[in-house]
């Protein structure tokens, strides 16, 4: 008997519906913080106390180093973040939060990976085994 595929079991178009159906929750939430959607990707990147490489941050975002300059330049206005040269190359420029950057960071995940109503419709039991099959894709 031949392996059901991902498509042929319908897996695959289901999560790319939740992703988008739970994309629509940020930018709601992007213009209660003040900020785009496309800064609140990049204040989520950068972790607090782990400087990320503007290099790796435009990779990571699949997009010029350019159109990172500019959202880092609002976000460094706005006080949240700081460039400043790499300890291991200082020609390389890194991002780290400061700590208005930090608090506004932490609200914004707290908002983000808050329970959705959806998942109340699933028993304990179901939620632990979404939890676990999550994970299998994640690794």
């Amino acid at each position: 008997m031949k392996p059901v595929t991902p498509a042929e079991s319908g897996a695959w178009p289901l999560l790319v519906r939740l992703f988008f159906a739970q994309r629509a929750n940020l930018p709601p939430l992007a213009a209660e913080l003040r900020l785009s959607p496309a800064q609140c990707h990049v204040l989520h990147l950068i972790e607090p106390e782990r400087p990320i490489p503007m290099g790796q941050l435009a990779e990571t975002l699949a997009c010029d180093a350019s159109n990172v300059t500019g959202l880092v330049d609002r976000l460094e206005s706005r006080g949240l973040v700081r460039r400043r040269p790499s300890a291991a190359d200082r020609r390389v420029k890194v991002l780290i939060l400061t700590p208005t950057g930090a608090r506004l960071r932490s609200i914004l995940v707290d908002r983000m990976t808050a329970p959705r109503a959806a998942l109340e419709r699933l028993s304990l039991r179901e939620q632990r085994a979404l939890v676990r099959l999550l994970t299998r894709l994640l690794e």
